[in-house]
């Protein structure tokens, strides 16, 4: 009969050493295509630019749960006091690029496109906007969020995820008219 299994050795079995890096342009390639075969099941004859977007929004968020999976680790084993945030509403807007942004990737990201024959924008206009509220206290909630991510608090947004955002506007016959926002429709990866 084997021994039990102690924290630190189980904590040492969730390793993340070998899980993708795209800090350079050949890694960025190699992750997007694989995801556009594997994850998606596409070759570049019948994918479309939402194809595309998707197989980028995977090949950026390989590498945020890789640094997600750290970050927990450090907070498990350094047990901080943690901060639980709820709000009926967070106004979080578009994230591919932000991450991108503050992953340090975009630039590897928007090369390694540029040498597939893709262009970054065409891409980020298929991410739906996740306008998760009303605007106001949904907007300030996000910018909550974002602070103590900055500050590197140990803190958790909890929320809901409705099936439709704050509206989509269209102008019909010179009037604003607003419909369900179904920014789910595609899927968020």
């Amino acid at each position: 009969m084997s021994a039990p299994v102690t924290d630190q050795e189980r904590r040492k079995q969730i390793s993340v050493r070998h899980i993708a890096q795209v800090e350079n342009v050949a890694n960025v390639k190699k992750t997007f295509t694989r995801h556009l075969h594997y994850t998606l099941i596409k070759d570049r004859h019948v994918s479309t630019t939402r194809d595309y977007y998707f197989a980028l929004a995977n090949t950026v968020k390989d590498h945020l749960v890789s640094r997600w999976i750290k970050t927990q680790q450090y907070w498990y084993e350094t047990d901080p006091k943690r901060v639980y945030y709820l709000s009926l509403e967070f106004y979080m807007g578009r994230s591919l690029t932000n991450t991108m942004i503050n992953l340090g990737i975009q630039g590897a990201c928007d090369e390694a496109l540029y040498q597939l024959g893709l262009d970054m924008e065409d891409l980020e206009d298929n991410e739906s906007d996740a306008g998760l509220g009303n605007g106001g206290l949904g907007r300030l909630a996000a910018c909550f969020l974002d602070s103590m991510a900055t500050l590197g608090m140990p803190a958790y947004g909890y929320g809901i995820r409705y099936e439709y955002g704050i509206f989509a506007q269209k102008i019909e016959q010179c009037e604003q008219v607003e419909e369900p926002d179904d920014w789910l429709r595609y899927g968020n990866p």
